[in-house]
């Protein structure tokens, strides 16, 4: 098997990734950090994004192991005091994979030029010294016109992060769909968007024109470009997916809990009982 290390600078993490190095070494696996059939992220989700985005052209041949090493991690699977375990499922690998879907984001810009990105989580288009004017279309038709700060178009794993924020739906990444939340719209009598969170079906295209001058941010995930010369954004569920190798999948509902009600249970009496 082929191994591609990704991780942060933190001791935890040195210490994790020194362990699979040595094995490299001594012929349990092969260290191949261009092309490896499996991605070990070693950090936590940030980590995780930033391999994505790394392997963004690979993602038909390769999968995701992660490892947490700091607080809180949604898309990890393993502890890094659980090591020796992942390298023996490692070691008995048979190609299990579990896959979420992505988002493709299309972006035109002023000069013709089109550029396609790949979004796990979210994209999102903002204005940071301002009101954001953006018509937006639905398969092609004008559905409103919103101002306000920003909107936030995310796929069903990204709904726990920015998106549940801005009062979005946590969706379950069997649906493949996306949700458009806003950011601080404006309404009144004489602006009006629907102002609430919206989830379009998997064939569904959703566009976004700006009419903002300057001033506009385009985030895909982590990562911010200049939005001053774009034109409009075309966003639907991508028929890529990223893969997650399945020796100890955590089932997605156990994540949501584990991260935002934490392990508690509450007996009859209502009392708390910590698990």
């Amino acid at each position: 098997m082929k191994v591609g290390l990704y991780g942060n600078q933190t001791e935890k993490t040195k210490e994790v990734m020194n362990t699979f190095d040595r094995l490299c070494q001594e012929g349990c696996f092969v260290r191949d950090d261009e092309h490896p059939d499996v991605v070990i992220t070693v950090g936590g989700d940030g980590t995780l994004l930033g391999a994505f985005h790394r392997y963004r052209d690979q993602l038909d041949s390769i999968r995701f192991v992660a490892i947490h090493t700091g607080h809180l991690g949604f898309y990890t699977d393993w502890r890094n005091f659980e090591v020796d375990q992942l390298i023996e499922s490692l070691k008995q690998d048979k190609g299990e994979r579990v896959s979420y879907p992505l988002l493709d984001v299309n972006v035109k810009f002023k000069s013709g030029d089109v550029v396609r990105y790949a979004a796990l989580n979210e994209a999102t288009l903002r204005k940071v010294n301002g009101t954001l004017l953006c018509e937006v279309y639905i398969n092609g038709e004008l559905f409103e016109n919103f101002r306000g700060d920003g909107l936030c178009v995310a796929t069903p794993t990204g709904s726990t992060g920015l998106s549940k924020s801005l009062g979005g739906a946590v969706v379950h990444p069997r649906a493949e769909v996306m949700q458009m939340t806003e950011m601080a719209s404006i309404n009144n009598r004489v602006y009006r968007t629907l102002s609430s969170p919206m989830i379009f079906a998997k064939d569904n295209v959703l566009t976004l024109r700006p009419e903002s001058k300057e001033g506009m941010v385009m985030a895909i995930d982590h990562l911010t470009y200049d939005a001053n010369e774009i034109e409009e954004i075309q966003l639907q569920i991508s028929g890529e997916r990223i893969s997650f190798a399945a020796y100890r999948h955590t089932p997605f509902w156990d994540r949501v809990e584990d991260a935002f009600i934490g392990s508690r249970e509450v007996n009859c009496r209502g009392n708390e009982e910590v698990r």
